[in-house]
């Protein structure tokens, strides 16, 4: 029998907070044991498991023949890589927002999948259910507007008080592609919450390509400001918002497929800034958002919603079975999503909607009608999800 050495991390006592921190502390002990078995019966059999919780400050990196079980916060510390081979199913205790992955700033992830075998990180409950453990976090050194422009001061996540944000927009985190995030999510209080995927400040220099949120209890992929360029992302049934930005995330989405379930909220919700602190530079949220299909759950629900000064350029879109299409809701102060449309910094381009009621609502200070802001109704396609999401996806429709 040969034995299986995991090189640990210091054990640490972290802060589950939001950037005021006021919640309780959670101290994370170095939980990891190694249990071999051997099969007695003419040949030996190695059975071995390892639990995960607490900072890793040199590269760790997982071994296929190795059942990984997150049973705490578990830190990437800066200069350490996470590595998961292609093919793993890492599962996590359902302990809810206690056990989650973080990378954190100068740290990096290198989980890259293929179709036929993807990545899965998931719940070890014996029925999954959403919001049963806290998902995956990145931190990165991308600019974020709740700092001063040009800064390299940072901000706090939501959860864990860890450090992102500053002034590298090339900034690597490491690779994601073809990754499944499974039942993960959850929230302490209105202020403090995982996602699927938390991306915080996260730059130019890191993959998101082929990753999948299903059944997830918060927001799909959230971004927190930063630069990141993400494709072929695909969100089932998350019981918040699908894709939300805030803190003047500059990125690019490409290629994004939503689908809602009973429980759900926005398919899209879009903030120029984070509305509880400020916006700290002269400049809101501008992505470029191209070849989107939303599929609602037809209850007359709102698909996307643009706030807080959001700028945005959305093209080929397809939205289908809800009661708005998008809805902007803005004012003549620090939230000018209006004047966005106006200055043609927010628009959409290219967009079919099936079974929708309202296309557009204008809660917003600006005049302006319906074609001020879209253009080319019945021209959009949407994301060709049968051919690139075949394989690695689960629960599409």
């Amino acid at each position: 029998m040969k034995n299986k050495f995991l090189f640990l991390g210091i054990a640490a006592a972290l802060f589950i907070a939001c950037e005021a921190d006021n919640t309780a502390d959670i101290v994370i002990n170095d939980n990891s044991t190694t249990n071999n078995t051997t099969n007695n019966g003419g040949g030996s059999e190695e059975n071995t498991t390892v639990n995960l919780s607490g900072v890793y400050t040199t590269d760790l990196t997982l071994d296929s023949d190795i059942e990984y079980i997150v049973t705490g916060p578990v830190l990437i510390a800066d200069g350490a890589t996470l590595t998961v081979p292609a093919g793993m199913t890492i599962k996590a205790e359902p302990v809810g927002v206690n056990a989650y992955i973080a990378i954190q700033q100068g740290a990096k992830i290198q989980a890259i999948g293929t179709s036929a075998n993807p990545i899965v990180f998931t719940s070890n409950a014996s029925t999954p259910s959403s919001g049963n453990w806290g998902g995956i976090v990145l931190c990165g050194r991308a600019p974020i507007n709740s700092t001063a422009d040009g800064s390299t001061d940072t901000a706090t996540t939501e959860v864990g008080g860890l450090s992102f944000g500053g002034n590298s927009p090339a900034d690597d985190s490491g690779n994601l592609q073809y990754v499944r995030i499974e039942y993960a999510g959850g929230a302490i209080d209105g202020n403090a919450e995982l996602n699927g995927l938390s991306v915080y400040g996260v730059g130019t220099g890191t993959t998101i390509d082929y990753v999948q949120i299903f059944e997830g209890s918060d927001d799909g992929f959230e971004f927190f400001g930063g630069t990141v360029d993400a494709s072929h992302l695909v969100v089932v049934n998350a019981e918040d918002d699908s894709i939300d930005w805030t803190e003047g995330f500059v990125g690019t989405l490409t290629d994004v497929y939503v689908q809602h379930g009973v429980s759900h909220d926005k398919a899209f919700e879009c903030d120029g800034y984070n509305t509880d602190f400020s916006n700290e530079t002269d400049y809101f949220s501008a992505p470029t958002i191209t070849n989107v299909t939303v599929i609602g759950a037809n209850d007359n629900s709102e698909a996307v919603r643009l706030r807080a000064g959001t700028r945005g350029i959305f093209t080929n879109i397809v939205l289908t079975n809800f009661g708005k299409g998008f809805r902007l809701d803005g004012d003549a102060g620090d939230n000018p999503t209006g004047q966005g449309v106006l200055d043609g910094l927010l628009n959409v381009t290219d967009v079919t909607f099936n079974n929708v009621t309202t296309t557009m609502e204008n809660n917003t200070t600006e005049a302006f009608v319906e074609a001020d802001f879209i253009s080319g109704v019945g021209n959009g396609t949407g994301t060709d999800i049968a051919t690139w999401g075949a394989g690695w996806t689960r629960g599409i429709n």
